[in-house]
């Protein structure tokens, strides 16, 4: 399979309206050091019957220009903050880059499995921004007609603007005016960065404690050359059959007193198990499962319908490898659980301290990172045009950042997407499979 992509031009788009001149700042939250990176989507579509490429990709720049009118941070540029404190978006219409594309060797059934290597797809969103700080776009388009009519829309988002609730909405706005589905779509993006920054001095959380994922844990086994050596993607789907034979198992290899786990708690605990097991880790390995917990609505009070900011902390799931391995899919699925269960409020405001007062972020020791988009509803962005809805939701490249994926028309099946060691990859699937 030939993977030529020859891009055809690279433009500038702004909003298609006046947007406000003016400095935002981001909040403390949206400034971890760990989101200043660009969050890759991709989105592949069947041929559409008489679609004219022209058209289409003038309507999709469009349709661009005008989503930037509501999201009109999305065409300004992230900096440091003026007080030497987190980081601003410089709203001045700067804009976002779009790019068209031709491949000569793609065609949509291509990407129904993993991608051969981790980097495979890169030239699916071109312009890869490696540090997000240096007045860079925040946001960026490519659309790559495929060999067989069909197409690719990669996406590339500025992580310190938008969480994935909140990139999955500007991307279904921008989706809603290229289809034109509704004659007049209102979105109601909210800014309001100032309700997740840290509380004044004298009325500090009274939580004084480090919350686990900002704990480091000693490497007894080379961690990172254990987990980074020679990666190879991966691709399994869990339907509503397996997930409930996880449940299953999963209740009869926990504590008694548990009577229910979610398909996430008890896939999160099935995949995190799998990987250690299959890179062979050493018993007492302290091992983290980190994930994304959304606290739209478990911050008090709720943040406010259309908050497209970082509104995520992380769960931690700890345990040593031998453990993990040992104790089955309801250990497992428990400490999962258990990990969900501590965020609140209260978690929030203290995680929010740190990350403002003390720069803390997550070590890499021992960490499994896990994120969750089979929720998000990228897999409705329908373009319109004749091109319907993706077939296919991933990111641009697989790396060991565990993804959980939707399946087209199977709303209850997660696809499972990471990168493992090559070694590893064979006692992977099959335990994955078991």
């Amino acid at each position: 399979m030939g993977s030529s992509v020859r891009i055809k031009e690279a433009v500038v788009v702004t909003p298609s309206q006046p947007t406000p001149n003016c400095v935002l700042p981001l909040s403390a939250l949206d400034s971890q050091l760990f989101l200043r990176f660009t969050i890759e989507y991709l989105l592949v579509y069947k041929p559409g019957p008489g679609l004219d490429r022209a058209y289409t990709a003038a309507h999709l720049k469009a349709a661009l220009a005008k989503a930037m009118v509501h999201y009109y941070p999305f065409a300004g540029r992230v900096r440091p903050g003026s007080s030497g404190l987190g980081l601003e978006v410089a709203c001045k219409a700067q804009g976002a880059v779009f790019i068209e594309a031709f491949s000569d060797g793609y065609v949509v059934t291509d990407f129904e499995k993993a991608s051969k290597t981790v980097t495979q797809w890169r030239p699916l969103l071109s312009l890869h921004v490696p540090d997000v700080l240096k007045g860079s776009p925040i946001l960026v388009v490519q659309l790559t007609w495929l060999r067989d009519g069909g197409a690719t829309i990669g996406i590339g988002i500025n992580h310190c603007i938008s969480d994935g609730i909140g990139s999955a909405n500007f991307l279904n706005y921008f989706a809603e005016l290229a289809s034109r589905k509704s004659n007049n779509p209102k979105p109601k993006p909210v800014w309001d960065r100032h309700l997740l920054n840290p509380l004044p001095q004298k009325i500090k959380s009274t939580n004084r404690n480090i919350p686990p994922e900002f704990n480091r844990v000693q490497d007894l086994c080379g961690f990172m050359n254990r987990v980074t050596n020679g990666l190879k993607p991966t691709s399994n789907v869990f339907n509503k059959r397996k997930l409930n034979e996880l449940k299953r198992t999963a209740l009869h290899t926990c504590a008694p007193n548990n009577q229910h786990f979610t398909s996430f708690e008890v896939l999160a605990a099935h995949v995190w198990r799998a990987w250690a097991k299959s890179i062979g880790f050493p018993p007492n390995q302290v091992l983290k499962l980190l994930f994304s917990v959304n606290i739209r609505t478990r911050f008090e009070p709720d943040l406010p319908k259309g908050y497209y900011g970082n509104a995520f902390v992380l769960g931690c799931g700890e345990t040593k490898a031998g453990e993990l391995v040992e104790k089955g899919i309801g250990y497992g699925s428990n400490i999962v659980k258990h990990a969900k269960e501590r965020i609140n409020s209260e978690h929030v405001r203290r995680v929010s301290e740190l990350v403002s007062e003390w720069s803390a972020s997550p070590d890499s020791i021992g960490v499994l990172i896990l994120t969750q988009w089979s929720r998000l509803g990228l897999e409705k962005v329908e373009l319109g045009m004749g091109m319907g809805k993706p077939v296919y939701v991933g990111p641009i490249c697989c790396d060991r950042y565990c993804i959980f994926l939707p399946v087209k028309d199977e709303r209850e099946s997660v696809r499972v997407a990471v990168a493992v060691p090559a070694a590893a990859v064979d006692d992977y699937n099959r335990l994955m499979n078991e």
